[in-house]
């Protein structure tokens, strides 16, 4: 078993969840590694995910590669710079219409053609993912705001809240 995650509001709620999670695997004759492990941590790297009290982030060393990325001259190219952003798509907002004119390149029959459009959506993106947007864990407690968009091709919605910097957060 790997990446098992405890999430808490606080240091005692940690410490019980903990003591719990380590009895029941005890229970179940399971071990961990102790040069795996890391305890009372505030930040964690997961799947992909930069985790901190509050937020969500996309790991920066993920990102790293974003600056120099070529503008792909193949569909095979195309789909791969995609395969990237879906990964991230949830903290991008208007992905789907965004990405359309790169999405348009994958239709089967279609020749390859590299639009001033293409280049246009390929620039935003990565422009999107260098703007290191994060996603907020909500607060039951503050107003949300849905923001709701549809078009001919796409059809999205997200759930924003303020954070602490003043900015309107998915």
């Amino acid at each position: 078993m790997d990446d098992i995650l405890i999430f808490s509001k606080n240091p005692e709620e940690h410490r019980e969840r903990t003591k719990r999670l380590m009895q029941r695997l005890k229970d179940h004759d399971l071990f961990l590694k102790p040069e795996k492990c890391e305890f009372d941590v505030t930040e964690v790297v997961f799947l992909g995910m930069v985790i901190r009290p509050g937020y969500i982030a996309m790991d920066p060393i993920k990102l790293a590669g974003i600056a120099d990325w070529e503008p792909p001259q193949t569909v095979k190219g195309v789909r791969a710079f995609l395969g990237f952003g879906n990964f991230y798509r949830k903290f991008i907002g208007k992905y789907a219409h965004v990405t359309r004119p790169l999405n348009d390149l994958l239709q089967k029959n279609r020749k390859f053609e590299w639009t001033p459009q293409c280049q246009i959506a390929f620039d935003l993106l990565k422009a999107k993912f260098l703007s290191e947007p994060i996603l907020v864990m909500p607060d039951v407690d503050k107003p949300f705001v849905i923001e709701a968009d549809a078009s001919k091709w796409a059809t999205g919605a997200v759930l924003r809240q303020k954070g602490v910097d003043g900015e309107w957060h998915p």
